[in-house]
């Protein structure tokens, strides 16, 4: 939610940078995630679609765009989301470039989808930071701006007001990561219900997964899965996973990468967090209750994993997403 010059609260609007040869698939992420109406959901997006250029725009497939506004519009977004651009050799059109450096300026976010991710990079904003795109394209941003760190083996990089994501379906995560950033793991949980989608991988998941979790050949991974979820609230170590998946340390340490595609110790990092995430959400147990009961053993050490994958304390993350309404659980304890 924003400001407006009366004081009132507006809806976050997410604006879409719509171009000639826009990729379709990226483009319908978009719209699917952001611009459907949810009147289930409080405070939802409103949403508009920008036309980059002045002319008939043409998408991958024959598609034919009409948005409904020009760039201009991009000077009210508060979230801007490009798509994959047309041609990485191509430079964006020079009034787009400018628009975007002036909306991040004054605080808007700024997102892109694959190849979007050179429109991005022609602003300087990505310049000193971490970013990601498809595989096909990591060394074509690299020599073309050596400047960013480039990171071929995420699904996206969250840097705080500008975010990248890797090859096509991993816009899907980033705008899921979008939405729990803005609302929290609970309407994010119920937006991917209705998408029939999980509802979170983490950014740093690799791009390639050579067989997916659970597979029948890999039944020791599904296994493991539900044993740790089961026993957050204990001390697991790498070495008593191990001993569980009846492996050594060393083996279950790459089976683990090769498979699911980050380590035993930030999956598990991951799923304590998402624990935490939902707690500080649904029940009134105290800051202090539930760190031990995710597993961090202290408050200072769940602050310190919050802040890295949240970007907010857990105080701040429960004021601003706590359910009261009467799901929420009872609370034993103060709260923090």
């Amino acid at each position: 939610m924003a400001d407006t010059a009366g004081g009132r609260r507006r809806r976050h609007l997410v604006a879409a940078v719509a171009y000639d040869g826009l990729c379709t698939f990226e483009f319908g992420i978009t719209v699917e995630l952001f611009g459907l109406p949810r009147p289930e959901i409080p405070n939802w997006y409103e949403f508009v679609v920008c036309a980059a250029e002045r002319r008939p725009l043409c998408a991958t497939g024959g598609v034919q765009l009409r948005p409904s506004a020009g760039i201009e519009a991009l000077n009210r977004a508060d979230t801007i989301i490009l798509p994959g651009w047309r041609d990485p050799h191509e430079a964006p059109p020079r009034a787009l470039v400018d628009a975007l450096v002036a909306a991040h300026r004054r605080g808007a976010r700024l997102a892109s989808i694959c190849s979007g991710v050179f429109v991005l990079a022609a602003t300087g904003l990505l310049d000193g930071r971490r970013a990601t795109t498809h595989w096909r394209y990591a060394s074509m941003l690299r020599q073309a701006f050596p400047r960013i760190q480039v990171d071929p083996d995420v699904l996206y990089v969250d840097e705080g007001t500008v975010l990248t994501s890797a090859g096509s379906a991993a816009g899907i995560d980033l705008c899921m990561h979008l939405i729990r950033r803005d609302h929290g793991a609970t309407v994010a949980n119920a937006v991917a219900r209705r998408l029939v989608m999980a509802p979170h991988r983490e950014g740093g998941q690799a791009q390639f997964i050579p067989a997916p979790v659970g597979d029948e050949d890999r039944p020791w991974l599904a296994q493991l899965f539900d044993w740790v979820q089961r026993r957050l609230h204990e001390p697991l170590t790498i070495d008593r996973m191990a001993r569980q998946a009846h492996m050594s340390t060393r083996t279950l340490t790459r089976r683990f990468a090769e498979t699911a595609g980050v380590s035993p110790g930030t999956w598990l990092i991951g799923v304590r967090v998402a624990r935490a995430r939902d707690l500080l959400e649904t029940s009134r147990h105290s800051v202090e209750r539930i760190a031990v009961d995710c597993g961090f053993g202290s408050v200072a050490t769940m602050r310190h994993h919050f802040r890295q994958r949240v970007h907010m304390s857990p105080a701040a993350y429960r004021a601003r997403f706590h359910t009261t309404g009467p799901h929420a659980r009872p609370s034993r304890g103060r709260s923090n």
